[in-house]
């Protein structure tokens, strides 16, 4: 399966897609420079481990190209930081938030 990660800005959403098919989404909202995470799904019936993954890792890569700084609200975005240190840069200060 060859899938593609874009934002959907008008969405407030990054897509997971093959071809025509959204197999999952990171959902966000913007509050200035930052990207505050708040759900993601992957489709159970995608059939392919590693999805959810995929799509975080684009989307934060994505996030990073532009600057920006990412509030993890979503339990699944925060725990896949969490275990890819590299990324905590990422990661909004408290007096970022406010």
């Amino acid at each position: 399966m060859e899938t593609t990660v874009t934002d959907a800005p008008d969405a407030g959403r990054y897509e997971i897609r093959n071809g025509d098919t959204v197999l999952g989404i990171a959902a966000y909202e913007r509050r200035g420079g930052l990207r505050v995470f708040t759900h993601t799904e992957v489709d159970p019936d995608a059939g392919e481990s590693g999805l959810g993954s995929r799509l975080v890792r684009a989307a934060l890569d994505d996030v990073r190209s532009r600057g920006e700084r990412v509030v993890a609200s979503c339990p699944f975005v925060r725990g896949w930081i969490e275990r890819h240190p590299e990324y905590a840069d990422l990661v909004a200060r408290a007096e970022e938030r406010s």
